[in-house]
């Protein structure tokens, strides 16, 4: 498809594969046919040629000496590491012998396909895959760990991911960043909410920790964990109380509006104070700005769904842009996600039709711990690709046991031997986005983009796509659908009514191209009414309360501490932890704690300090000040093991689902401190 990998120099296009809003264009550029530098498209309309480090330094990724090569077959005991090199061919007989075998005695359903959007091409992280599990008849596996409460609650309000065009947000007054260091996870919106700034906007962020993001703000406003919800319905009161409401728009364009008025008289400000630990004349203030200002926006996060409440928290927030009109104003609104204006036709990609059984079991991948060690029938055998669960995955010491088990057949496909891929029997090597053909659709702006390969495989690497048609036909699987190539695969997904006049041949020649989005009330809301449900039947009948509502924290023990474990800067969840150049950048694992409970407890700046619950244990250096609120401990980045023991931040995570959509509850955990002495 593409001519240029075969070409030895130049600077080629590229679009950024990791699991990022931003999805930045790329320009790749290579000498005697190896990448040796990346750097931004400076034509790109939204991330116009700046890029994060985590990019910028891919080449030491892409060529890191600890890259796989070849496929391998364990030596040792499971976990330590131990290989022999074996061919493709005997890999890919291993594999499928046993999974025959298995589907004569256990049924496909013993086996488990785990993945994630280790690289987000849709063809390789969700076309491919799904096709071959179908027709295989695995278990399937509910992907839930990443944004599904959250975006599950924003539905129930909006009827989908739809939010604003981010271009817009340069014409906003006023920025809420609420639950999201977007500094580290999403930097083009921060940059352009500096030139709203530049234009007279205002910037808060509220948050659980005074991070980067939180630096950057005109106000910064902590918050408990978890009370989200607490302090919307709190702005919500107090617009309606001082009449900052837009009531022609409420009555145009939601339901359920007088309910809310008479429901949140209860969120008085003195009791969202004591539930958020916001001093009431803060959110007074912020609720009066909110109201007064216009147009406003909010960049609603992903860190306030990893809770126990996590999607009623977003649903509860997602209602504030409508009592002030926002969504009729250039620049008002709000961004939860915009993946809906870029949905393909995911039904011609992932071929649901291919499985026979309807009723296959469906696994959730945040209790793939629990799954291994106690569901009957039992998983006998894992695939695992674009994912580290090992690290990642909530539980990480009951997954570990889990991927231990002695029965379990596990295979891992990657670039790198993780955590997960020491657990497994056979490891393949995979390719890199810049090996790869490829289509990616941003979850926050509304270009969709073409990756067309730009290297040769990496020695024996395979993607996705290679790996899955060799097990197919080693399987005797003769469909036509697991065949086809990816340029077929894309254009079936690119038959799609949201991608209008976007087609292969287009992508070839422009690289990214604009979805045509009509305003988002402009017509009827994907919600059963049509409109924005501030009162919503359609929860009430799922089992939730019709109205946003503050819903406290599951009781998680007797801990003192709220544990919060978000992200770094320089790691995306666990990609890029076992690089050198990134875990240079990076430093070191520090723990952010209260001034007054490090003193309470004779902790000091810079000390060694043992973090533990019945889940598990860890050892980080102590950073004190008054960044985190006294109650609540922060750490940030996922670590790989390479970087020293005690690490496994995920091992005190809870494995809890969430209130809404199976997600995940990494943030509703807690913990104890205690200074390590020596």
């Amino acid at each position: 498809m593409s001519s240029f990998k075969k070409q030895a120099n130049g600077i080629f296009p590229s679009v950024c594969s990791l699991d990022c809003p931003d999805q930045c264009g790329l320009l790749v550029h290579k000498k005697d046919g190896k990448i040796v530098k990346i750097v931004g498209d400076p034509n790109h309309p939204v991330t116009n040629g700046n890029i994060c480090n985590k990019v910028r330094n891919m080449t030491e990724r892409i060529y890191d000496p600890k890259r796989l090569q070849f496929p391998m077959r364990r030596t040792g005991i499971k976990g330590d590491g131990k290989y022999e090199r074996i061919s493709w061919t005997e890999a890919i007989e291993t594999i499928t012998s046993r999974w025959k075998h298995l589907i004569r005695t256990s049924g496909p359903e013993s086996i488990l396909p785990y993945s994630f959007y280790g690289n987000m091409g849709n063809v390789n992280a969700e076309g491919i895959d799904r096709r071959f599990f179908h027709r295989l008849g695995a278990s399937k596996l509910e992907r839930a760990i990443c944004s599904s409460a959250g975006s599950v609650g924003y539905q129930y309000t909006m009827g989908g991911s739809f939010g604003m065009d981010p271009e817009d947000t340069i014409h906003s007054k006023l920025i809420i960043f609420w639950g999201i260091n977007a500094v580290s996870t999403n930097m083009h919106q921060v940059i352009l909410a500096q030139k709203a700034r530049k234009n007279g906007a205002k910037i808060i962020v509220i948050d659980v920790h005074k991070n980067q993001t939180g630096r950057m703000a005109d106000w910064f406003i902590p918050i408990l964990p978890g009370t989200d919800a607490a302090l919307a319905l709190g702005i919500m009161h107090i617009l309606f109380a001082e009449d900052m409401i837009d009531s022609h728009f409420l009555e145009t364009y939601t339901v359920g509006y007088k309910k809310l008025r008479e429901h949140v008289i209860q969120y008085d400000p003195n009791t969202v104070s004591e539930i958020t630990g916001i001093p009431v004349e803060d959110i007074l203030e912020l609720a009066r700005l909110y109201g007064r200002t216009s147009p406003s926006f909010i960049r609603i996060g992903n860190g306030l769904q990893h809770h126990d409440n996590g999607g009623m928290c977003v649903r509860t927030i997602s209602c504030l842009p409508a009592l002030t009109g926002q969504w009729l104003n250039k620049g008002g609104g709000a961004i939860k996600g915009n993946k809906g204006y870029l949905s393909h036709n995911t039904k011609n990609l992932q071929r649901p039709d291919l499985l026979k059984n309807q009723n296959t079991r469906i696994i959730n991948m945040n209790q793939l711990g629990q799954a291994l060690l106690t569901l009957d029938p039992p998983i006998k055998s894992l695939f695992i690709y674009g994912s580290n669960p090992a690290i990642v995955a909530p539980e990480s010491n009951k997954v570990r046991r889990g991927l231990a088990r002695d029965d379990l057949f596990t295979v891992v496909h990657d670039l790198f031997l993780t955590e997960t891929a020491k657990y497994a029997d056979i490891v393949l090597p995979a390719t890199s986005v810049f090996e790869n053909t490829d289509f990616y659709t941003s979850f926050w702006h509304h270009y969709i983009q073409l990756q067309q390969p730009i290297i040769e495989n990496y020695k024996e690497s395979k993607s996705n796509v290679e790996v899955f048609q060799l097990l197919a036909k080693a399987m005797d699987f003769n469909d036509e659908a697991l065949f086809e190539s990816e340029a077929e695969m894309i254009k079936q997904a690119l038959d799609s009514p949201n991608l209008t006049g976007i087609d292969l041949e287009g992508l070839k020649k422009d690289h990214y191209k604009k979805a045509q989005i009509k305003p988002l009330l402009h017509g009827k809301l994907l919600t059963p009414t049509g409109k924005i449900e501030l009162y919503s039947e359609q929860m009430e009948k799922h089992g939730y309360p019709p109205l946003p509502t503050y819903i406290p924290l599951e009781d998680d023990g007797e801990y003192p501490f709220q544990f919060i474990a978000g992200p770094n800067h320089n790691f995306l969840n666990s990609t890029f932890s076992n690089n050198e150049k990134h875990i240079k950048l990076e430093k070191e694992a520090l723990i952010y704690v209260n001034t007054k409970d490090a003193k309470s407890l004779g902790i000091e700046n810079g000390d060694m300090i043992r973090i533990w619950n019945e889940r598990g244990e860890c050892k980080l250096k102590a950073t004190t000040g008054d960044n985190v609120l006294s109650g609540v401990v922060v750490t940030q980045g996922l670590w790989s093991d390479s970087t020293g023991s005690q690490r496994l931040l995920n091992s005190l995570t809870p494995d809890r689902l969430a209130d809404m959509g199976g997600g995940a509850t990494f943030f509703s955990g807690k913990v104890n401190i205690a200074k390590v002495e020596e």
